[in-house]
């Protein structure tokens, strides 16, 4: 199946530059595992940015560079990382999904922390060590709405399984979608198979519906 909705061009150079954060690497990642178009232009990318360092003239260091080198290389270890995408392997996992997905979460998605959202909505943190943006995942039972609701930051969700609709279109295995502070929406997940999702927030949901907002304190996503 071929992903007809993909990251921003921007995502994937800052992919591909080693800047991104680490929750938005991992949906990049998994992403780039189903998606030989995005492969090919993160490929692309990197090999330009190695030419343009072959082409950097030396100059010389100054002493303790060497120091501050590994001080940083420290602090990367603990903060950021680029979590490399591997073509599209089979995996030994209850929901089929991606392996750089399943290296990260160590395989089955059954011992997450899964909690309710709402009816037939469940939802698993699967970093929740991290600062910054947020990343779990979704799952969404065949034909259920998810109540309308904005966002208070940027969100971008990558289905794994199944498929949903919204205003803007419909999304399938491999597709991404961007929301910004600007998007209200009600996905519906498309009948027939359990629609499963990778979501990276940055804000909260912003629920629009009366019920939603009075359960939104205990939901924390």
């Amino acid at each position: 199946m071929t992903a007809h909705h993909h990251p921003s061009d921007d995502i994937l150079l800052s992919y591909a530059a080693g800047s991104l954060d680490e929750p938005t690497s991992i949906l990049i990642a998994t992403h780039l595992a189903l998606c030989p178009a995005c492969r090919e232009q993160v490929s692309k990318a990197e090999s330009v940015g190695g030419e343009l360092l072959n082409d950097v003239k030396p100059v010389a260091i100054q002493d303790g560079a060497l120091d501050v080198v590994l001080a940083r290389l420290d602090e990367g270890e603990r903060g950021q990382i680029n979590v490399p995408a591997p073509a599209a392997v089979p995996h030994d996992n209850d929901l089929n999904l991606p392996r750089p997905l399943t290296d990260y979460i160590d395989g089955s998605t059954k011992s997450l922390p899964w909690r309710w959202l709402g009816p037939s909505v469940h939802y698993a943190p699967i970093a929740s060590h991290t600062k910054g943006p947020k990343v779990g995942l979704l799952r969404i039972a065949p034909g259920t709405r998810v109540p309308m609701h904005g966002h208070s930051g940027n969100e971008l969700t990558m289905v794994l399984a199944g498929g949903y609709t919204d205003g803007t279109g419909n999304y399938t295995r491999g597709d991404v979608e961007a929301a910004d502070d600007g998007l209200v929406h009600q996905p519906i997940a498309d009948a027939g198979e359990e629609c499963v999702c990778l979501v990276v927030t940055e804000g909260v949901l912003q629920p629009t519906g009366l019920i939603a907002r009075l359960v939104q304190p205990f939901l924390r996503i």
